[in-house]
């Protein structure tokens, strides 16, 4: 999946690609966080900006004789097409994923791109709508490997001049869109910047959330429920609202259990050795922090900035990740010791190896570091698994170059489209990675290089 973005923020001009690791590193405001959002928008909302399909022979065919078959082959032929359209729908809806002023993206563009042949339709696909007591009346159906689509409407001959027309349109238009593209896009989760905010103001919220629950219920009042639940977080980016309400929504997330608590409690373990404790939540909905070797539990304002940045990645690993998710962190390194920050990009390497895409943006030399000793250990010459028994790093953490990707949120010379010459602006550039030698990021060598030589300077000048 090859993401290209013009004018998006502070990005004038730039390209990635969401490999198995993705990351975007760079000093602050050079657009990581920009990419990272519209990339998360788009995945959580896909489906709502793909155009609607024009195939009222087929709707009427189902009306009236109850059944109808879709050739579904000929939309992959211009699924590329219909991307770009979903795409260009999606741009004029920036603002509201970012919460800003609109005119801020009049000129942005959003596109995502892939290859023809990874379009597909060869799998088994089911899709139904359904009464209230489960009775399915409307389905659609195609068997693996064919290229038929076909939809039925299971009711009386009757009872379907009452059916509308648009419901069955949508319905099979949503369902063509689905089989081409729900493959190729991962379920994202995300953890925001704000995510130590959420929970320590998560009681304020569910207090906010009962005070909208009230004004709904005023006598008299001509009051829209979900207008007020919009305004109440209208000022917010798309995912640090998403955010917020899965913070406040953690006591129903722990009735679910993830593939991880199934079948890799290991990792959880180290997790909570990272974390210097567990999670738990009373009957009360009240999340508290129980350290380890210590019988007090603690609640979430007196727990530490660490353990209240961790609490969402905590419950997503222990309650909702599933094989094949995009796991968006924005600087996981947040508020962790140098320590727990190379211990992180472990637990994330992990989580890549076990089937779960992870996108990250990060200051963190110490975090990049140890993802390249992940890379430059997983070589096949006999001393690297020496060290890595001396050091104590397992198999599953090590990591293969050519599935983590790159890219230095920077001001470089870029050709923006329609210029002949170079400009400087804003893009992303991707870092070289090399199996032997890791990743190479000069931003933070730089840095970390002057720091050293001013350093030098102060101890030896006067000798």
């Amino acid at each position: 999946m090859k993401i290209e973005c013009l004018n998006l923020g502070v990005l004038k001009q730039a390209s990635f690609s969401l490999n198995d690791f993705t990351i975007i590193c760079g000093e602050n405001n050079t657009g990581k966080t920009y990419a990272a959002y519209a990339l998360y928008g788009f995945l959580k909302l896909w489906r709502q900006y793909l155009p609607v399909h024009k195939i009222k022979k087929h709707v009427d065919s189902v009306l009236q004789n109850g059944v109808t078959r879709v050739d579904v082959s000929r939309y992959v032929q211009k699924a590329d097409s219909i991307l770009d359209k979903g795409c260009v729908n999606y741009a004029t809806g920036l603002s509201h994923i970012f919460a800003s002023k609109s005119i801020l993206f009049d000129d942005a563009i959003f596109q995502i791109k892939f290859e023809q042949s990874e379009f597909s339709i060869e799998r088994a696909f089911q899709r139904k709508i359904a009464t209230s007591n489960q009775e399915t009346i409307l389905l659609v159906d195609k068997e693996k490997n064919s290229n038929d689509l076909m939809i039925s409407l299971l009711m009386e001959k009757s009872a379907t001049d009452k059916f509308p027309k648009y419901l069955v349109n949508d319905f099979i238009s949503n369902s063509i869109n689905e089989l081409l593209f729900k493959p190729l896009f991962p379920d994202p989760f995300i953890a925001s910047a704000e995510r130590t905010g959420a929970a320590i103001f998560r009681k304020e919220l569910n207090f906010a959330r009962n005070r909208l629950l009230e004004e709904m219920m005023k006598d008299g009042e001509n009051i829209d429920p979900m207008n007020l639940l919009f305004k109440s977080y209208k000022d917010y980016p798309l995912p640090v609202k998403i955010d917020v309400e899965f913070t406040r929504n953690l006591q129903s997330v722990a009735n679910e259990k993830s593939f991880i608590t199934e079948n890799y409690p290991e990792l959880l373990i180290d997790f909570a050795d990272i974390l210097g404790g567990e999670y738990t939540i009373d009957k009360d909905d009240t999340i508290f922090f129980k350290p380890k070797g210590n019988f007090r539990k603690l609640d979430m304002d007196e727990s530490s900035s660490s353990v209240r940045s961790l609490l969402d990645l905590g419950f997503y690993l222990r309650h909702k990740a599933k094989k094949g998710d995009l796991l968006l962190i924005d600087e996981p390194e947040l508020n962790l010791h140098p320590r727990n920050q190379c211990r992180m990009a472990r637990l994330l390497a992990r989580l890549t190896n076990l089937g779960i895409k992870v996108f990250i943006t990060t200051h963190s030399d110490y975090l990049l570091k140890e993802l390249n000793t992940l890379i430059m250990l997983n070589g096949k010459e006999p001393h690297l698994k020496s060290i890595a028994d001396r050091e104590k790093y397992q198999a599953s953490e090590l990591l293969d170059a050519s599935r983590i990707s790159v890219y230095v949120a920077e001001r470089a010379l870029v050709r923006l489209e329609g210029n002949k010459r170079k400009s400087m602006c804003h893009t992303l550039t991707p870092a070289e990675i090399d199996e032997k030698f890791g990743i190479e990021v000069s931003s933070f060598d730089s840095v970390i290089d002057k720091m050293n030589n001013i350093q030098d300077e102060i101890i030896w000048a006067g000798e």
